[in-house]
Formats: C-alpha cells, sequence, structure tokens
C-alpha cells in the first residue's frame, strides 16, 4: 500500500494483503484483507493509529520512512489481537521514545501477548483526549466490538473516526477508498456476520455512542475508508437490529440423496409460498456466504442424515457455527432421514442453546422419502410461511 493522505496531516501508512485466503484459519478471504494503520501529524506532535500483521511489517516500516517519519510519540492501539497490534514490539524499539496509548483491558493483553512492559504504557479512559498540536485524539470505549478492550480513536478537527474492527471488511482495494458500494456492502455484511454478529446488542449500543459525533471518514482497520458513513451505518443499524427478513436459510449435507430429495421439496414448496429460500450444501460451502446469510433470516432448517448415532459431523459444524454466531433467527427446525436409529434431532437442539428460536416440528424420517413424507415437508413449509406472516403483522403493528 502506498501512503495517502485522507485527511489533512492525516495518512494511512498500512498495508494490502491481496493474497491471504484464510483468517484465523476459519474465515475464508476470497477478496484478501488489508492491515490499516493511520500516521496523525500535529504541530507538536505525531501518533502512529495501530500497526499492522507480523506478516506485513516491513510494509509498515517502509511507509513509515515514505512519510519521512523520524519521530513517533504516541503509538495508539484500538485493539490488541494481532493482526492490528502484532508489529508493535518492533515499533516500539524502533521508537524508544513512544509511548503506547491503550486502555486498561487492553493493557492486559498487550502485556500477555506481546510482552509490551507496562512502563511503556500510557493507560486511558474513556471520552480522555490527546493533543498534537492542532488536532485532538478523544478515546471512545466499545467494549465487545468484538473484544472486551476494543476502543475507536476520534480526531475530533478533521472528524474522523479510526474504528478499528468496527465497520471493517475483508476487501482489498487499491484506492483505500470506498468504490463501489454494492462491492463493499457485501463485503461488510459477510464480515459483520462472521466478527461481529455474535456481539449484537453490544454493536447496536456502541453504534448509537459513535453516532453522536460529527464524523466525515470512518477509518477502519480492515477494508477500505468510508467517506459516505451514513451508508455502513445505516447498514449496521439494519443488521443489528431486532427485524429478520422473509428468508428461510438450509444448511444441509446428503449421503445417499434421501436428506436432499427432502430439502429440494422444502425449497420448491417455500418458494411457492412467497418466501426466499437460500440453501448451503455443506460440502462445498463458503462458511463466510452461510454466515452471510443468517444475518437476516427469520428461519434456520438443518438438513441431514443420521451417521451412526447421531447428525452428519458436517452438520454438527454448521449448528455449531450457527450457535457461535447468534444470528437473530426467530424459528428452527430439522429435516432429514436415519437408517435404524439415533438421536439427530435432540443432539442438533441441544447445540442450539444460543438461538432464542422457537423449533417448528422437524420431518425426520427413517429411509427414503415417500409421498407421505413430501406431504409433510410441504405441511413443513406451509407451518414457516404462517409464522413468518405472524412476524409481519408484528412487526407492521
Amino acid at each position: 500500500m502506498v501512503v495517502q493522505e485522507i485527511a489533512p496531516g492525516i495518512f494511512s501508512v498500512g498495508a494490502l494483503d491481496f493474497d491471504r485466503r484464510l483468517f484465523d484459519s476459519l474465515i475464508p478471504l476470497p477478496q484478501g484483507t488489508t492491515y490499516n494503520a493511520y500516521l496523525v501529524r500535529g504541530k507538536e506532535k505525531t501518533a502512529l493509529i495501530d500497526t499492522v500483521d507480523p506478516a506485513k511489517e516491513l510494509e509498515l516500516v517502509t511507509n513509515l520512512i515514505k512519510a519521512n517519519v523520524d519521530t513517533i510519540d504516541y503509538i495508539i492501539i484500538n485493539h490488541a489481537e494481532q493482526d492490528h497490534s502484532g508489529t508493535l514490539p518492533m515499533i516500539a524499539e524502533l521508537f524508544p521514545g513512544a509511548k503506547i496509548v491503550v486502555n486498561e483491558k487492553c493493557l492486559d493483553q498487550v502485556k500477555i501477548l506481546l510482552d509490551i512492559g507496562e512502563d511503556r504504557c500510557m493507560i486511558i479512559k474513556d471520552r480522555d483526549t490527546i493533543d498534537l498540536g492542532g488536532k485532538t485524539l478523544e478515546f471512545l470505549m466499545t467494549p465487545w466490538v468484538h473484544w472486551p478492550e476494543t476502543m475507536v480513536t476520534y480526531a475530533r478537527e478533521d472528524r474522523v473516526l479510526f474504528s478499528c474492527d468496527f465497520f471493517g471488511s475483508h476487501y482489498s482495494e487499491s484506492t483505500l477508498r470506498v468504490v463501489e458500494w454494492g462491492e463493499i456492502y457485501r463485503a461488510a455484511k459477510r464480515y459483520y456476520a462472521e466478527i461481529m454478529m455474535p456481539f449484537r446488542s453490544s454493536v447496536r449500543e456502541n453504534l448509537e455512542k459513535v453516532s453522536a459525533l460529527d464524523i466525515a471518514i470512518i477509518a477502519p482497520s480492515h477494508g477500505p475508508i468510508h467517506t459516505n458513513p451514513a451508508l455502513i451505518m445505516d447498514a449496521y443499524r439494519d443488521w443489528t437490529s431486532d427485524a429478520v427478513k422473509n428468508e428461510v436459510v438450509i444448511p444441509y449435507v446428503s449421503m445417499h440423496g434421501s436428506t436432499e430429495k427432502m430439502v429440494d421439496h422444502l425449497v420448491s414448496a417455500l418458494r411457492e409460498k412467497g418466501v426466499r429460500v437460500l440453501p448451503f450444501n455443506l460440502v462445498a460451502t463458503d462458511i463466510g456466504e452461510l454466515a452471510m446469510a443468517l444475518v437476516d433470516a427469520a428461519t434456520i432448517v438443518i438438513g441431514t442424515p443420521t451417521v451412526i448415532f447421531g447428525p452428519h459431523p458436517q452438520a454438527v459444524y454448521a449448528a455449531y457455527l450457527a450457535n457461535l454466531l447468534r444470528p437473530k433467527t426467530r424459528f428452527v427446525s430439522v429435516v432429514g432421514s436415519y437408517g435404524w436409529g439415533g438421536k439427530t434431532v435432540d443432539t442438533l437442539k441441544g447445540m442450539l442453546p444460543k438461538i432464542q428460536a422457537e423449533l417448528i416440528p422437524p420431518v425426520y424420517i427413517k429411509g427414503a422419502p415417500g409421498a407421505s413424507d413430501l406431504h409433510s415437508i410441504e405441511a413443513l413449509a406451509e407451518a414457516i410461511a404462517a409464522k413468518h406472516r405472524e412476524i409481519d403483522i408484528l412487526v407492521k403493528g
């Protein structure tokens, strides 16, 4: 990434990573990612906001050289996870006079994750400020967006919010700024689903907190910056709201075709009733796409055969993921078949304690589905559609 001025005296000095394809050994990155770091120059002092992933430390140092940085007075760590802070030990060594600005919870993290000494740190609290000379940095605590120590930094005079993971996206864009909102909307929604959705209530509270600021630019730690902040903030209001859409997500796996036949019939029956359906064959599913679909869906139906005495491991994975992400889903159900027995439905029900959803009676059959079983699938589709109609009445009322 080249050094770019995003506001007077404020520069992007982070790194693009077009080639990375997996994050946290879990999350696919079809568009790569960025590790954004920002240099803020006042008349008297200079601050570096966040660092980069250790794999890109050379790019950060190179950009600081390009920006003619000979001193840094403050290194601000909004979040201690290593993709933001991993280069902190090296930068702290290069600039021994710099104070590392952290909140109290972040101090604990940089000590145990990065072996940073407390003597190097300056501990700040909510709404504390630092004057750089004509540029004031204000710190707002935003816990559980998405770690307990996360905070954001606001440059008052320039109206720039350095939002850390908040409003971010795993998306490499060489221009640094949002160019095509539709592209970034999908990337940001996917990022929200994977990272923020488990903390929806906290995200919603902190969204209201930062909404009180006068913001001209949102500069996140991943993805392009937002020069039209209202777009991403309105999207977050939608995603964090309690409103769900007339959608059913069906993660499924089939071994010999019986469950697949049931899922296909359910998809057709729901479509006939005007319900949008998003099926995901778990054998080939990108979990980021599945997570994104869960953001708005009113209903989740898991399709699985029984393997020995329980659900297929792929279905277990999907149920575990859904429970971990805690979508605002209102209803859940299960379809599938078994050969001789087991407790597949009970097992899956027990795996979803964090999803506050009503169980619609599953359709779980022995053997291949016959005509009566397909009628039961149609009845399930009608039950789901009826539940969705009830939601529409409640929302409209």
